[in-house]
């Protein structure tokens, strides 16, 4: 049986309110499979979903919560600003867009990728601080970006984000940017963190996973928790759904721990923020 909503765990972000620790991933998930897997993934306990104008998926994450007769307000929804909308009317407008694809509301909005094409990752920020002040969008935060875009928002007198999105996994642990979202408060969110699916063919997780009568994915999730950071693994199978769950009730030891991170080789499973320009 998956762990209820009710014991995940929350943490504590920078404007005082607290987001699960575990969410529910729709990268690449289709928008016409979109309402059936999230329903699934709603059943199996979660209520962090987190999605992208990027994705085309919202609709279908907004049907599925509106179908599920559970208030809206027991759920978390995290979208994130498509890389095509900085410019601020462009972003007030897919602002809106999504909003009435997400039921009206929207828990914690990112800026999805800063963008190597623009010059002042600042002048988007501060239209995220307006559509926060202006729209129904509780908190706001970033996704990718670097140690250096965080220092440009603070040189700019800007607020702090709640969150910073950024891929981390064991091959590519991102820790000196994960000690710096740190020092300036911001919870760290880990993407990719089965390395699109490379973790499963390691045999040291595997020799870890028999060690602890655990998956090779439950022992990566785990490693990720016990850092302190979010996570939201992705599947759109209702027993992995069900499995990426049961991970609350096991600890890793520190030497587990650290042959885990070891393991880190630099290898990036996505785009390097410092060069990715799409813009479809």
């Amino acid at each position: 049986m998956s762990t209820p909503d009710s014991q995940i765990p929350q943490l504590s972000l920078n404007d005082g309110r607290s987001i699960p620790q575990v969410g529910f991933g729709t990268f690449q998930v289709p928008p016409a499979d979109t309402e059936k897997v999230v329903t699934d993934a709603i059943e199996a306990g979660y209520r962090h979903l987190d999605t992208a104008q990027m994705y085309g998926n919202e609709e279908g994450v907004g049907r599925a919560v509106a179908a599920s007769g559970i208030p809206r307000d027991e759920f978390w929804i995290t979208t994130k600003l498509n890389n095509t909308f900085h410019e601020r009317t462009a972003a007030r407008e897919a602002t809106e867009r999504s909003l009435e694809a997400l039921g009206g509301r929207i828990d914690l909005y990112l800026v999805h990728w800063p963008l190597a094409m623009h010059n002042d990752v600042a002048t988007v920020w501060e239209t995220m601080e307006e559509i926060r002040s202006d729209l129904a969008v509780d908190s706001i935060g970033v996704s990718n970006f670097t140690a250096a875009n965080l220092a440009r928002l603070a040189e700019a007198g800007l607020s702090v984000p709640q969150v910073n999105q950024i891929e981390s996994n064991p091959y590519f642990v991102n820790d000196e940017l994960r000690a710096a979202c740190v020092e300036r408060g911001i919870a760290v969110e880990a993407w990719s963190p089965l390395a699109q699916g490379a973790v499963f063919d390691d045999p040291q997780l595997t020799a870890l996973a028999e060690q602890t009568g655990r998956t090779v994915s439950q022992v990566v999730l785990r490693w990720v928790l016990q850092r302190g950071d979010i996570v939201f693994p992705k599947s759109s199978n209702p027993a992995r759904m069900r499995e990426n769950l049961e991970v609350f009730d096991f600890d890793l030891s520190d030497e587990q721990m650290a042959s885990i991170t070891a393991l880190h080789n630099g290898t990036r499973s996505g785009p390097d923020p410092d060069t990715f320009d799409w813009r479809g």
